[in-house]
């Protein structure tokens, strides 16, 4: 999802951090719901917070934002044991030049440093690839951090999909954004495909699985927020959605223990059963970029916590947002 970004310069990240204990318009919302089917035995294994579509600055509300969300998290009792940080972490690199791709990544990891208290995982967004707006960017695609390079790098990853295990769950990161000109589109390559069933295949069927993307895999969400009255017809373009969501489909259906699936970027809220998987598009800590709501959806984060029954339940909270500066 696209936002315009303006240029700045290195020092004015100070400035931004220097509004975050700000007071902030005390408001909180709750929204739950109950996955899980009843089981007294069960026992949770993990709390996890997902946390989406975050586009900090050092201009405006967003580090005061992004601080506010994350102390109603880690106030939580009991608190998350994870984070989930599900990409556009930052405003955007995608269309900017190398100075101001390094003041947003330079101030998302100073907060990453000095503000996260839980350990945390990520997934790549759109919005975190450099340069790919050649365009506008000004990038030939030879810089050294061109592309997903950079943010692999301070993120430490060796690709940018990856899987791992935590309390009896298995957790597949994947991929969304796959080059389309100076744009992209919302799917997975061939190499990566071959990866998940390869993941699907290693992992034993009694262990629950749980799925992040960026870019849903499946949502509903998405047929609100085109013009489709002045179309006359359903139109969700590519990179709003996966537009391999079919192949993946047919291939979660293989696999039984693949529970829930996790995504943000369209910045509304919705969850689809499909298949007896649950796909929950998870707002936007940013709501509409900082702005407020964005459409019915306000700015917020999921919380879900994970059952040793391969069981989960999910709801999504909001936070006291700042007020929003500018238009």
């Amino acid at each position: 999802m696209e936002e315009p970004i303006e240029q700045l310069t290195r020092r004015e990240v100070l400035k931004g951090l220097g509004t975050a204990t700000l007071g902030a318009a005390a408001w909180l919302t709750l929204r739950g719901t109950m996955d899980a089917a009843p089981n007294p035995q069960r026992r949770r294994v993990l709390r996890v917070a997902h946390l989406t579509d975050i586009h900090v600055a050092p201009e405006g509300n967003s580090v005061r934002g992004l601080l506010n969300c994350l102390k109603t998290v880690h106030e939580l009792q009991p608190r998350p044991n994870l984070i989930l940080v599900g990409g556009d972490v930052v405003s955007d690199v995608f269309a900017q030049n190398e100075s101001r791709a390094r003041v947003l990544f330079d101030l998302w990891m100073r907060l990453v440093k000095e503000h996260f208290e839980i350990p945390v995982r990520y997934c790549i967004g759109n919005h975190d690839v450099w340069g790919w707006d050649k365009s506008r960017s000004g990038c030939m695609g030879n810089e050294p951090k061109y592309g997903k390079k950079w943010i692999m790098d301070l993120y430490e990853l060796e690709k940018p999909y990856y899987s791992f295990e935590q309390a009896g769950w298995k957790f597949i990161v994947l991929d969304s954004t796959f080059p389309h000109g100076d744009g992209y589109k919302g799917r997975l390559d061939d190499e990566q495909f071959e990866w998940l069933k390869g993941e699907l295949q290693r992992t034993p069927a009694q262990m629950p699985i749980l799925v992040l993307s960026h870019i849903p895999i499946v949502c509903a969400c998405a047929l609100f927020d085109g013009e489709n009255e002045k179309s006359g017809d359903w139109v969700i373009p590519g990179a709003w959605v996966h537009i391999d969501a079919r192949r993946i489909v047919e291939l979660f259906y293989q696999h039984k223990n693949v529970k829930l699936c996790l995504s943000g970027h369209i910045h509304l809220y919705d969850r689809v059963v499909y298949n007896d998987v649950t796909y929950i598009c998870d707002g936007a800590v940013s709501g509409r970029w900082w702005h407020g709501n964005y459409h019915q959806t306000p700015p917020g984060w999921g919380l879900i916590d994970l059952y040793d029954d391969g069981s989960f339940e999910s709801e999504y909270r909001s936070y006291p947002y700042p007020i929003p500066t500018g238009g």
